[in-house]
């Protein structure tokens, strides 16, 4: 756990917390102050961040700069007189705060274990739904990239009812709309374990665990 100022960054649980007060970054946002605070004092280049952040993809500055922008706004940062983000201009990045270790959690003050909520699989790829609400499109900046023919720039939302668990998508007026199941969606649709998502020429798949509580199938053998 590192400790800046009145935040503590949990990097392995992939959490920020303001005087024990949970905080929202976007997956990449929380990707880039992370790297940042692992090279500090150092500043960062664009084309390093770039190839962290967007693997093998072109991305223009513009979205590099609305993370930062993003960090800045959650951690009340000016730019012009940073306290934690500092702007090398023309170069890139740099975490200009102090930072300490503290130990996490142990013994019977440790906090309990995260429980595994779902995930959208594509292809070879895992998208862990960590938020409470994801974006799912073409846009390099969408939590859920899919960069594929017919996929609008914020094409869907994949969101998590805070009160039951449970996770419903919608269409967010994609050009080619958004199919559960081969249904096309009208209006929020909830979904389950399985379900396949097309969004133009690609198909997701939702995948939720078990409950522990669900009795063990059994199997008939011969």
């Amino acid at each position: 756990m590192l400790r800046f100022s009145d935040f503590t960054l949990d990097v392995g649980a992939r959490l920020l917390y303001r005087d024990g007060r949970e905080l929202h970054l976007s997956p990449k946002a929380f990707d880039l102050l992370t790297t940042l605070i692992a090279q500090r004092p150092a500043v960062v280049d664009k084309a390093t961040l770039r190839d962290r952040l967007w693997p093998g993809t072109n991305v223009v500055d513009a979205n590099l700069n609305n993370l930062a922008s993003e960090i800045r706004s959650v951690l009340d940062d000016d730019a012009q007189e940073p306290s934690f983000v500092r702007t090398a201009h023309g170069v890139g990045y740099a975490f200009c705060g102090v930072v300490t270790e503290v130990p996490g959690p142990t013994g019977n003050d440790a906090a309990p274990a995260r429980q595994p909520r779902a995930w959208l699989s594509w292809n070879d790829r895992r998208f862990p739904l960590d938020d409470a609400s994801m974006t799912i499109g073409r846009d390099p900046d969408c939590a859920i990239w899919i960069d594929v023919p017919g996929v609008s720039r914020r094409h869907a939302a994949i969101t998590r009812d805070p009160r039951t668990g449970s996770f419903s998508i919608d269409d967010l007026g994609s050009t080619n709309g958004t199919f559960v199941n081969g249904r096309r969606l009208r209006a929020p649709v909830t979904v389950s374990d399985g379900h396949s998502i097309q969004i133009g020429e690609a198909t997701l798949t939702f995948r939720a665990p078990t409950p522990v509580d669900v009795p063990t199938k059994r199997i008939k053998r011969r």
